[in-house]
């Protein structure tokens, strides 16, 4: 095996063009988002600076991006990602927001616009913050149009998954929409086979935060027609927890606000392994109900035991993980996968997670028990130098009660899911 160029697919200058693949022809390799460029504007974020960098050097250092000789399939596909451009950004973003947050100085966060524009307190001005808007638009719609474009059944853009993002306002450390804009670019596929068929978009967010801007976005309460778009976000929520949303709570068919489509399964604290694997067949029934086409996996990684956030107790391996939860995903269901990141604030347990998921995506899971490679970021893996994130000690606040209630408000939204489906005529 030999190390894979930086760049094994150019994207073309227009997101709507066709992308060439120049990958294996045997089963399709994953396709990797990534420049040197992306890295270096995505480790500029204030929320988590360096994380990028952490996580695409481990990822490098596990040797996981080769090209394989011989017979062996190729196992990834390198894609440069290109900027977003302003018309693309513009798809969901306001012109005002777009044009206030690219062209002021990282000391603007003063001026009352900034207010305005959500662009103060966890979501300062910072030296970069032009590039890394259109940067990580620009990647995210790479993977989506890599998927669009069968180059690829499986995308990742660890950069992405900025779920709080509104259309006009920054918001919980996320300054561009590319979750919506991602969503709004598949949802628009026409396939050649089928050019009446209108395609189906599933967006499941595992982020310990509620994906507010995106669930929010697609939100059609009342509507009585089938939508392309349905959002699951599984999350914590509690009084004053962020983000506060009437969308986090566990949805109520009587609810006049209720919308089949846009979906919650808020947990209490202390969340396990144990928790989304009870929870899990929940997940499966509503992909199974609505078919989706395409699939966009939100990778948060605050949940997972270790986060400063400390409040669920996730792990990486195990039944019910994150890691378990993502095989299932990517090797079972049907569709064409888009995994994006988010959350995720001990840096070297994100940089071990996202890893580590890279590795089952393309089906070759790295041992959760192997020693960190020693390379320039060794030390940043102490004390334990390995790769797992095994869970803490905290107690599971998800009781069987709590499971039942959940279970039960699911047997009517899950009707009523299904009663929307079987109308369709898309």
């Amino acid at each position: 095996m030999e190390a894979s160029s930086i760049v094994a697919s150019q994207i073309p200058s227009q997101m709507d063009s066709r992308v060439e693949s120049t990958g294996s022809p045997h089963a399709k390799p994953v396709a990797y988002i990534f420049s040197e460029d992306l890295v270096k504007i995505s480790s500029r974020l204030p929320s988590n600076r360096n994380r990028s960098l952490l996580v695409y050097s481990l990822v490098h250092a596990y040797g996981l991006l080769t090209t394989c000789t011989g017979q062996a399939p190729q196992r990834f596909l390198v894609v440069r990602p290109r900027p977003a451009g302003k018309k693309e950004l513009l798809a969901y973003h306001t012109h005002d927001y777009l044009e206030y947050a690219m062209n002021q100085s990282s000391d603007a966060q003063s001026l009352p616009e900034a207010s305005e524009f959500g662009l103060e307190d966890d979501c300062p001005m910072f030296h970069g913050i032009k590039d890394y808007i259109i940067q990580v638009a620009g990647a995210t719609l790479t993977g989506a149009a890599v998927i669009r474009d069968d180059i690829s059944d499986v995308a990742i853009c660890w950069d992405g998954g900025r779920h709080h993002a509104k259309k006009a306002q920054a918001s919980g450390f996320c300054y561009v929409a590319d979750c919506i804009l991602a969503i709004l670019f598949l949802k628009r596929t026409v396939s050649p086979a089928h050019p009446s068929k209108k395609p189906r978009v599933m967006y499941l967010d595992l982020d310990l935060h509620f994906s507010d801007a995106v669930s929010q976005a697609f939100h059609k309460p009342g509507s009585t027609t089938t939508a392309q778009v349905l959002t699951l976000s599984i999350h914590h929520t509690a009084p004053g927890f962020f983000p506060v949303s009437p969308l986090a709570s566990l949805p109520d068919v009587d609810d006049p606000a209720f919308d089949p489509f846009t979906l919650s399964v808020p947990l209490k604290a202390g969340a396990s392994a144990k928790t989304f694997l009870r929870i899990w067949p929940i997940i499966e029934h509503v992909k199974d109900i609505f078919r989706p086409d395409f699939i966009i996996v939100q990778c948060g990684l605050d949940g997972l035991a270790g986060d400063p956030m400390a409040t669920f107790n996730w792990s990486l391996g195990g039944e019910g993980s994150l890691g378990w939860c993502i095989h299932r995903i990517v090797h079972e269901w049907h569709g064409k996968k888009l995994l994006l990141g988010g959350g995720g604030y001990n840096t070297p347990n994100a940089a071990r997670a996202w890893t580590y998921l890279t590795s089952v995506a393309a089906g070759i899971p790295l041992s959760l028990d192997a020693d960190i490679p020693e390379y320039s970021g060794y030390l940043r893996f102490k004390p334990s130098f390995t790769l797992d994130v095994p869970a803490g000690n905290m107690q599971d606040q998800n009781t069987e009660e709590y499971f039942q209630t959940i279970e039960a408000a699911y047997e009517g939204i899950l009707s009523a899911l299904r009663s929307r489906m079987v109308s369709s005529t898309l």
